[in-house]
């Protein structure tokens, strides 16, 4: 084997057995692990560092420097991996990303990739077909939910602005373009409006109500006050499970109110969209198809390794209109109609990997009807663990649990002191301690241990054993001194 660029198949075949022979112990001892070692850069980078290798090195010799890398990683897929919103992945979507990185093939367009694009049109027909979307409408696969959301506000800016954007810039429209969503929004709708010229300023931070869902009379008198001074609203945001507590804000008064004052309706589905799989959190969809745009995350409920996201467009002209971009180098010669689609003419990628691959194989091999019963069980244990934080007198509910996101905090009886401050110790102990992982929130003034369950693997035993991670946790807490102020 002198030549490691180009392999002969044999070889390839040595490597390929010692890779799934990693790749199948790892997922069979993801149960056994600790959710996560503790450790300092220091220490990783006494173990990583060296030279810049001059010289090749075994295979074999390789996959030990990655069983460190794997025992100092946080393993998402962890059964009490609660932390963030993070798929735990697929053993199907593991070998697809080997078939997909052989193959490298670039998806620019169907010239380019006429396989992978005609598979892509594949795939977001069935997250359609799944959310009860428009036909007709167009989408494209990105790298996640901040570039979804992205795409459709660069879409929304471009409808509403009145001006050619793209060519003049925001200063030609003459006054401030203002986007709305609630306090729960995620903030890449921010980062997009910085991005995009609007301006952070100009996002209207709504406020919400007891359900954590976006207060319409707020809106209306932020819209109202908005027109008032001069500006422009131009969007609103509705939020299809939000991260921190999974709050989703009622798509149908928001369409209503979208229409009344002429606002491009954007859903910002990345976490929940595919709780539409759930029947009994389907009714939540019902108006969805009215929305201009949808972000959504496969790599997040429907179990994809990490880099697929989606974003759909009711209206196909209005992403063109904010991204079709034309070079002599990229100019299609030869071909006509549905031969010369381009995907850069629908969002801000021109090279982009075969996303569509994972997405095909994880429905065709596991099938909507078993993703869903996974997706309904993340619900019902979700409800679980909600229902056992009631019944404690340790622990309080700090918000309705809403579709797989639980918000909570220990409160032990006889403790007087500052319960954010010792909740905050708590989290810190419970990720260092590695049997259970959450990350946190803030509901009101409160500082929140939030759980998302997001695993197939995930069971009701799971909630009860995070529950007895969190009291123990406290213990430890208690007993160590409180840092300086």
């Amino acid at each position: 084997m002198s030549d490691k660029l180009s392999l002969a198949a044999p070889d390839i075949q040595t490597l390929g057995r010692a890779a799934l022979d990693f790749i199948a112990r790892y997922y069979d001892s993801l149960a056994d692990r600790r959710v996560i070692h503790s450790t300092t850069s220091a220490a990783l980078r006494s173990l990583l560092t060296e030279p810049l290798p001059q010289s090749g090195q075994a295979f074999e010799s390789l996959l030990l420097t990655i069983h460190i890398i794997a025992e100092f990683s946080r393993h998402n897929g962890h059964p009490r991996f609660f932390g963030y919103v993070s798929s735990p992945g697929t053993p199907v979507a593991a070998l697809g990303s080997m078939i997909e990185s052989a193959m490298n093939i670039n998806v620019t367009c169907w010239r380019s990739a006429a396989s992978a694009t005609e598979l892509e049109h594949v795939t977001i027909n069935w997250l359609k077909e799944m959310l009860g979307y428009p036909a007709q409408a167009a989408g494209l696969l990105v790298s996640g939910g901040s570039m979804a959301n992205f795409a459709a506000l660069a879409a929304a800016r471009s409808a509403k602005a009145g001006v050619n954007v793209v060519r003049d810039g925001v200063a030609a429209v003459g006054r401030p373009m203002c986007l709305y969503v609630s306090e729960e929004g995620h903030f890449s709708i921010s980062k997009a409006a910085g991005m995009l010229g609007i301006g952070e300023a100009n996002v209207r931070a709504v406020p919400t109500n007891s359900r954590m869902e976006i207060d319409l009379d707020h809106l209306d008198l932020l819209v109202r006050e908005d027109l008032s001074a001069g500006c422009l609203p131009f969007c609103v945001v509705a939020n299809a499970g939000s991260a921190a507590t999974g709050a989703f804000d009622p798509i149908g008064d928001l369409a209503d109110f979208a229409h009344r004052h002429k606002l491009w309706l954007h859903v910002d589905a990345a976490y929940g969209g595919f709780a539409c799989l759930a029947p009994e959190s389907r009714g939540l969809f019902e108006r969805i198809g009215e929305a201009d745009s949808v972000a959504l995350d496969p790599h997040k409920w429907l179990y994809l390794p990490v880099g697929c996201g989606c974003v759909l467009y009711r209206d196909p002209a209005a992403a063109q209109a904010a991204f079709r971009e034309s070079a002599e180098y990229t100019r299609i010669i030869g071909l006509e109609d549905e031969e010369t689609f381009a995907f850069w003419d629908y969002g801000p990628e021109l090279s982009r990997p075969f996303r569509a691959l994972n997405l095909w194989l994880v429905l065709k091999y596991i099938g909507a009807q078993q993703l869903g019963e996974a997706i309904a069980h993340n619900i019902a244990c979700a409800r679980y663990l909600e229902s056992l934080v009631t019944a404690a007198a340790d622990f309080e509910l700090l918000c309705p649990a809403n579709l797989s996101i639980v918000c909570f905090r220990h409160r032990p009886p006889d403790f007087t002191g500052d319960l954010n401050a010792l909740n905050e110790r708590i989290l810190a102990n419970i990720q260092r301690a590695g049997s259970s992982y959450v990350s946190n929130a803030r509901i009101g003034r409160a500082f929140a241990l939030r759980a998302c369950i997001l695993n197939y693997r995930t069971s009701m035993h799971d909630m009860e054993i995070l529950l007895k991670d969190v009291r123990d946790a406290c213990r430890s807490a208690i007993l160590e001194r409180p840092p300086r102020e």
